[in-house]
């Protein structure tokens, strides 16, 4: 029970660093000495420090470490990356004891941490929370495991279920279906992931911004596909205010923050996306936003992981038919936001 409760607050310091860590995993890591914690620390930010040292080093008296059992969320490093082995270190801080939740399945890793400690009589436990672990890093996991990033579906619909007003008369205007405490989640969301992808008539018809001006944090990279470059240069996806990635048939070239990058059209589309986002850019998470035609070509491919249905109180009769019909079969839960709703699914195939 006290290891699930250390191993708790290293979860609860570990989602601090959510939106800046990326690739590398979110990790909270505490030190326990006589039931009390003596030192704790998180990795902020990619490219700094792990949790594991800056929870050595915020102990003010380091005799009390050869006494003391370190919990962290995921096995400690074992390889020499942007920072040095924290296994290596937890040995020579003269820990004598480790509690982690998962294993790394990063193969420069898995396992190796745990070998460390254990070849220098450090006594190890696995598996504490590890379902919770493994929930919160389900971005890291999804990148070595699935070998692509966690996928988001996202989009809002009205109560008779239209994601968009009837636009055959030529109608361009924007058109908000849910309310303000929906729009802070999804500026929210957007904070924590690496890449938000909307198709080109979403640009043209709601003329969105895609950043994080109702929340705080960094903006994710935009993305589209604008296979003639015909998006107006007026939009807000084209003001070079956050790092875009414009997918096209004419050419790869930098202007600024957009980045214009040239795919075969003769080729699977998608295919090349998530392989540029995997293997080029190195993120780890995508939230593709729509619409309807977007959200279809990763439903259809069962390309996706989770999917949040914003479902605002609003009627709209007749217009754009969301695609939850999709969705139906996969385990679903919903999440109240004042008179507004989020139907959340996990995809299970």
């Amino acid at each position: 029970m006290k290891d699930e409760l250390f191993i708790l607050r290293c979860l609860e310091l570990a989602t601090l660093g959510g939106g800046y860590v990326s690739p590398n995993p979110m990790v909270g890591a505490v030190i326990v000495n006589n039931d009390i914690i003596i030192g704790e620390g998180y990795h902020r930010e990619y490219g700094m420090p792990h949790a594991e040292p800056n929870a050595i080093n915020s102990v003010k008296d380091k005799s009390l470490l050869e006494k003391s059992t370190l919990y962290v969320n995921l096995e400690p490093c074992s390889h020499f990356g942007k920072t040095p082995p924290c296994a290596d270190l937890i040995v020579k801080s003269g820990i004598k004891k480790v509690v982690i939740s998962n294993i790394d399945p990063n193969p420069k890793v898995d396992g190796g941490g745990i070998k460390i400690l254990r070849d220098a009589g450090v006594e190890v436990a696995i598996g504490v929370l590890e379902k919770e672990g493994r929930e919160l890093n389900k971005r890291f996991f999804s990148r070595h495991e699935k070998l692509r990033p966690y996928i988001f579906l996202k989009w809002a619909e009205t109560l008779d279920g239209f994601m968009d007003i009837d636009r055959r008369g030529g109608s361009v205007e924007p058109y908000w279906i849910t309310n303000d405490e929906l729009k802070l989640w999804v500026h929210k969301q957007r904070a924590m992931e690496d890449c938000v992808f909307v198709g080109k008539n979403t640009i043209i018809n709601d003329n969105p911004r895609l950043n994080v001006r109702h929340y705080f944090g960094r903006n994710p990279i935009r993305m589209t596909i604008d296979r003639d470059l015909s998006i107006p240069l007026d939009s807000f996806f084209m003001d070079n205010s956050q790092k875009t990635i414009i997918f096209n048939s004419k050419k790869d070239f930098l202007d600024g923050e957009t980045i214009y990058v040239r795919l075969d059209f003769e080729k699977d589309l998608i295919e090349q996306i998530i392989h540029y986002i995997y293997g080029e850019i190195k993120a780890s998470s995508l939230i593709v936003e729509g619409g309807r035609f977007s959200l279809l070509e990763f439903i259809n491919r069962n390309l996706w992981d989770e999917a949040n249905v914003l479902v605002g109180n609003k009627v709209f009769l007749k217009g754009l038919i969301s695609p939850k019909n999709f969705l139906v079969g996969n385990t679903m839960e919903k999440i109240l936001f004042g008179g507004d709703y989020i139907e959340k699914f996990t995809n299970i195939k």
